[in-house]
């Protein structure tokens, strides 16, 4: 299960209801940000979940509105009695920034460790999500999209194991990973294991114009989260101008990708009502939602080859 939480939805600056871009993800107990925008760690005691627990922060790249948050958040997870590593991982520029954002900061009880990603991006892990970072179009400024997969790990099949000789009492050693003996002969746990299954991808993608590095990494995803800068077609001028989408772009991106639901985010603040926009973006993509601040989403793993199942609240 993998559980996320819109924790800001908006662009450029902070409204009375709508704090800047933050997504906070969860698996299993250990958490992740992506994006740490102002009202970041508001949001997060009002979400309840945890600070200590947050092991990673992601940043898509280095305007305000995605990374001002910072300073305030390493306070928090401070004053939480954090001690195990926090990792941050970002564009070019990000040992910059961060002592940048942090000159406010005193000396911390935890290590903070600086990942700064190539220009094409690139795999990480964190949190027990395999994550691939990869570039979008927010004009010339370096920005990544992040694509999550929560692995699923195949079937133990007892006929396999009972078939190559393995005893009852070995059963947990090969499902844990390890290799036993039977049979005169060592047993690897993938001969015991059935095909593989089918797991959970998110995508979360803000700042971009369409361009083909998003069309690729939304392909087959379960949820895609992307910015839905502007919903009235005479606001185009200005996404094209500033780099960002529409929301009938962000629905043809949904429409082409075909993931169970689209969860746009990142409004302008002449969008006063984003769910005025919906019907439009539903032509394209019938499954779309506009996200609100403190808005959870959970993925359950699919049966089979379905999309995961997804809820709102």
């Amino acid at each position: 299960m993998l559980e996320l939480c819109t924790l800001g939805t908006g662009g450029t600056l902070p409204l009375a209801d709508r704090a800047l871009s933050s997504l906070y993800v969860r698996e299993n107990g250990r958490a992740m940000i992506i994006d740490c925008g102002e009202g970041t760690q508001v949001g997060i005691r009002k979400l309840g979940w945890g600070f200590r627990c947050i092991e990673d922060v992601l940043l898509t790249h280095y305007h305000g509105d995605h990374c001002t948050g910072l300073a305030g958040l390493l306070l928090s997870l401070e004053k939480a009695g954090k001690t195990e590593t926090l990792n941050i991982w970002g564009p070019k520029g990000l040992k910059r920034v961060v002592e940048g954002l942090c000159v406010i900061v005193p000396p911390l009880s935890y290590p903070v460790l600086l990942h700064e990603l190539p220009p094409e991006g690139g795999e990480l892990e964190a949190v027990g999500l395999k994550i691939r970072a990869f570039p979008v179009d927010h004009g010339g400024i370096p920005c990544y999209g992040y694509r999550m997969t929560l692995e699923r790990k195949n079937t133990f099949s007892p006929e396999k194991a009972k078939a190559l000789g393995v005893p009852v009492t070995e059963w947990k050693k090969l499902q844990e990973g390890e290799t036993v003996r039977a049979g005169g002969r060592k047993i690897r746990s993938e001969e015991v294991f059935g095909a593989a299954r089918k797991g959970i991808t998110a995508v979360f993608s803000t700042d971009t114009r369409p361009c083909e590095t998003l069309r690729k990494y939304t392909k087959d995803a379960d949820l895609l989260i992307l910015e839905g800068m502007y919903a009235d077609e005479e606001k185009r001028p200005q996404a094209l101008k500033n780099h960002h989408m529409m929301f009938s772009e962000a629905a043809q991106i949904a429409r082409e990708a075909a993931p169970a639901a689209l969860l746009l985010t990142h409004f302008s603040t002449s969008l006063e009502d984003p769910e005025s926009g919906l019907d439009a973006a539903r032509e394209i993509f019938q499954n779309t939602w506009t996200a609100k601040d403190g808005e959870t989403v959970t993925l359950r793993y699919p049966a089979g080859e379905e999309k995961a199942w997804i809820s709102l609240c």
